[in-house]
């Protein structure tokens, strides 16, 4: 099995249709069979094609670009968090090419307010996979130091939303250094889930932010904010960072992950 996680940073890049082409490139070539992706927006004035999707979602026109490329076997799960850079629907994604058993949206922030940025929500999906059930939620969490919302606050909302009664993945952008000690990520892992990155046979530095970006304005560090956790220790191969100019052309303001499963 075939995972990828990615902070779109959508229609906030340059050449943004040149990226989504790129992205789409790369999921045709990979053929990933889940797909995490936050920051997955759709501008206020657009035009609907579904009942809550438009026709500039992020997500949508990514789908579009997959069918250019003759791959029609994914499924989207979208929702909005809240409204970004004043016109924009900002929310979170996710797309697999496996059965979908029971779609999953909620808040995880103290507000669910869409007009205050700082509201959060987890998008994910079920699947059935090899006539087994396994849970994906594409994450997109604040800041451990936050004093209005609080990372442990939502953390623990997030964990006791998932279904726990399968494996389950938590995918996406957690917004706390894995580098770092006694904060987010070291939170996470009192609780029973595995990081991908510690279980893979091969690995790389898995820096997946260099410098400053939206949210990390004064950061000169190297981060590890983009993760791959999961309930289960399964086997894993490789968790190597992508779209990093290295390895695929840079798409976002953050690197994606990539976690292959054996």
């Amino acid at each position: 099995m075939k995972l990828l996680t990615l902070n779109c940073h959508s229609w906030q890049e340059k050449n943004q249709l040149d990226k989504i082409s790129c992205l789409a490139s790369v999921i045709k070539e990979k053929e990933y069979d889940v797909i995490a992706l936050q920051e997955v927006s759709q501008h206020i004035e657009a035009a609907y094609v579904d009942d809550h999707i438009k026709v500039d979602n992020y997500g949508y026109v990514l789908l579009q670009e997959l069918k250019k490329l003759g791959v029609h076997d994914y499924e989207l799960v979208w929702d909005i968090a809240h409204m970004g850079y004043e016109v924009y629907e900002e929310g979170l994604a996710i797309l697999t090419k496996h059965p979908i058993v029971e779609e999953h949206s909620f808040f995880i922030s103290k507000t669910s307010d869409v007009n205050d940025w700082k509201t959060r929500r987890v998008v994910g999906a079920t699947i059935s996979y090899n006539d087994e059930l396994l849970s994906f939620y594409s994450c997109h969490l604040g800041w451990w130091k936050d004093d209005k919302e609080p990372f442990k606050d939502q953390f623990d909302s997030l964990w006791t939303s998932v279904k726990k009664d399968h494996p389950f993945f938590l995918l996406g952008d957690f917004n706390n250094n894995a580098f770092i000690r006694n904060e987010g990520y070291d939170y996470m892992k009192k609780h029973p889930l595995y990081d991908t990155y510690d279980l893979a046979l091969k690995k790389d530095e898995g820096v997946t932010v260099e410098g400053k970006i939206a949210g990390w304005d004064e950061n000169k560090e190297k981060l590890r904010i983009d993760l791959i956790l999961t309930s289960d220790p399964f086997k894993v191969a490789q968790s190597q960072v992508i779209f990093n100019g290295n390895n695929k052309p840079v798409v976002s303001d953050h690197f994606g992950v990539e976690v292959i499963l054996t």
